[in-house]
Formats: C-alpha cells, sequence, structure tokens
C-alpha cells in the first residue's frame, strides 16, 4: 500500500519542525548561561536532522503540489508546532494571538490552495 503523497510531506515536514523549533528556540532555555557559539554548534546539529527530514518532505511533495502550496504548508506546520512548544517547553502563556495568527495561516492556505 502506498502512503499518499500528502500523508508523507506533511508527516516529513511537521517531525522537520519539531527540530527546527528546538534548534531555533530551545538553546534560550536550555543554554542561556553558556556563550552564543555553544548554542549554535548545538542548534546545528539539531538543524542537520530537521534538513534530513524536509529536504525529502519537499522532494515528495513538490511531486504534487506547488512551490508555493508547500511553503503555506510548511508554515501552517511551523505555528502548530511552535505554540504548543512555546506553551509546554518554554512556559509561555498562552495568548489569543495564537488564535488570529492560526485564523491567518488558515486564510493563506484557502488562497494558495484553491482551484
Amino acid at each position: 500500500m502506498q502512503i499518499p503523497v500528502i500523508v508523507q510531506t506533511v508527516g516529513l515536514l511537521t517531525l522537520s519542525n519539531v527540530f527546527m523549533t528546538i534548534a531555533w528556540y530551545g538553546h534560550l532555555k536550555g543554554l542561556s548561561s553558556k556563550p552564543w557559539w555553544i548554542a549554535a554548534l548545538i542548534s546545528w546539529g539539531i538543524a542537520l536532522f530537521e534538513y534530513l527530514l524536509q529536504v525529502p518532505a519537499n522532494r515528495i511533495g513538490y511531486t504534487q503540489f506547488s512551490l508555493a502550496q508547500l511553503k503555506i504548508m510548511q508554515e501552517a506546520i511551523t505555528l502548530t508546532v511552535f505554540v504548543p512548544f512555546a506553551i509546554i517547553f518554554m512556559d509561555q502563556p498562552f495568548k489569543l494571538d495564537y488564535v488570529w495568527a492560526a485564523f491567518c495561516l488558515v486564510g493563506a492556505v484557502y488562497f494558495i490552495f484553491r482551484a
């Protein structure tokens, strides 16, 4: 049974975004007392895994989706990964702005995927 392109693409982009979010923001909590270059080296190491997932996700997705559709899909996934990360891992309060941003991304998804 072949896994649909949309499932492969969204799955890989989601996992990629988990690594990306940790690489970009995790050091703010876990490495704040270390020099910036140590945080950068560790973040680059984490980002390697992001790229190992993101590149195949985009190659697979590009067989069925346009470049713009892939980008908007990635941005929507980024928000769905970032908000729980910010609230749970970074102990940030939930903000209604997250909801408004999500509505904006739903609009972006609509416009980029409409026929």
